[in-house]
């Protein structure tokens, strides 16, 4: 019986041999999925903490996959740059970008953005939690968070912190630090953790909330002096680093974190798998021991979660940003 008396039989039947064609095709599509290579975009330039995670993670994807995982740094405008990318990317799978606490920061931060943060991309999962640590060289005069917060109220703005750009979690982290603490420094954005550490060792800038992840090795090697960690309980890797709740802040507390973020659109059947197979790789010794060892905790879930936890932070970093507090 023809459903659609207004349309002569012949073209109903090809209408609908049409329909049914494309529906083989994307489901075939969907089952085939991967059968090449995956991009993931990383906003941010090499050698940061956010590389880090990206780069080890992919390795383990690809064994599961049974294809390449292939990262390309793009950073630039608070990662704006790499995650328009992917949002104007097709929405098939295979270009994903890592997200960090900027991707829920910038709606409220910028006041023009190339994308909808809400609206055009789809949640894979969620990947590591990672509490900022606070550094200084290691000729630095500064020993404890106590003698910064002296020093900074004997000669307000003299200080600096850098951070990998504007609206990470390096960023929020000292905004925060300076609002409870009662103090001013300034704040110098750079294009990623790695110039901004090039400085800091270099003695152009003080200090830095760097991730754990970009500062273990300088941490280690003696380079840089830890002072304190952001998270609200000690971290694993720096047990005996005091939180700066405990150092001289009472109720300071924040965590940088990263996901992964499809285009919107992207069927959801190879959400599902890259879904499987972010959570697999995440979950292989490798990868925990790579980023648990740097004071990051692994924390996967659904894509649901995921989408879940990113609006809570928009709506908390919108209301901090509100406040005037990244503006100090």
């Amino acid at each position: 019986m023809n459903p659609f008396p207004k349309l002569g039989f012949k073209a109903f039947a090809k209408a609908a041999t049409v329909l049914t064609t494309a529906l083989v095709v994307g489901l075939s599509s969907a089952h085939a999925f991967p059968d090449k290579p995956i991009k993931l975009v990383v906003p941010f330039a090499p050698a940061g903490g956010t590389d880090l995670i990206a780069r080890t993670l992919a390795v383990e994807m690809a064994k599961e996959l049974g294809q390449p995982v292939v990262v390309d740094n793009k950073p630039g405008a608070s990662t704006i740059i790499g995650t328009d990318l992917v949002a104007k990317s097709a929405p098939d799978g295979y270009t994903l970008v890592v997200s960090s606490i900027a991707h829920a920061v910038n709606p409220s931060l910028m006041a023009k953005m190339p994308y909808s943060t809400e609206k055009d991309f789809a949640p894979v999962s969620m990947i590591v939690r990672s509490p900022n640590v606070l550094v200084v060289r290691a000729d630095s005069p500064f020993k404890s968070l106590k003698d910064v917060i002296a020093a900074a109220k004997a000669d307000p703005d003299k200080l600096t912190y850098a951070s990998p750009g504007n609206g990470t979690s390096s960023h929020l982290a000292g905004a925060l630090f300076a609002d409870m603490a009662k103090v001013q420094i300034k704040h110098v954005a750079y294009k990623g953790s790695g110039p901004a550490l090039t400085d800091l060792l270099g003695g152009q800038t003080d200090m830095i909330f760097a991730t754990s992840g970009s500062v273990g090795g300088f941490i280690d090697s003696g380079k840089l002096r830890a002072l304190a960690v952001t998270s609200a309980e000690r971290s694993t890797a720096y047990p005996s680093v005091p939180t700066v709740s405990e150092a001289g802040v009472p109720g300071y507390a924040t965590e940088g974190w990263y996901g992964f973020y499809a285009p919107a659109g992207t069927p959801a059947a190879v959400i599902d798998k890259l879904n499987a197979a972010t959570r697999k790789a995440a979950s292989s010794e490798i990868f925990k021991s790579k980023v648990v060892s740097e004071g990051m905790v692994v924390q996967t879930g659904t894509p649901a979660e995921f989408d879940a936890f990113v609006r809570a932070e928009i709506v908390r970093w919108s209301k901090i940003v509100k406040a005037d507090v990244l503006a100090k």
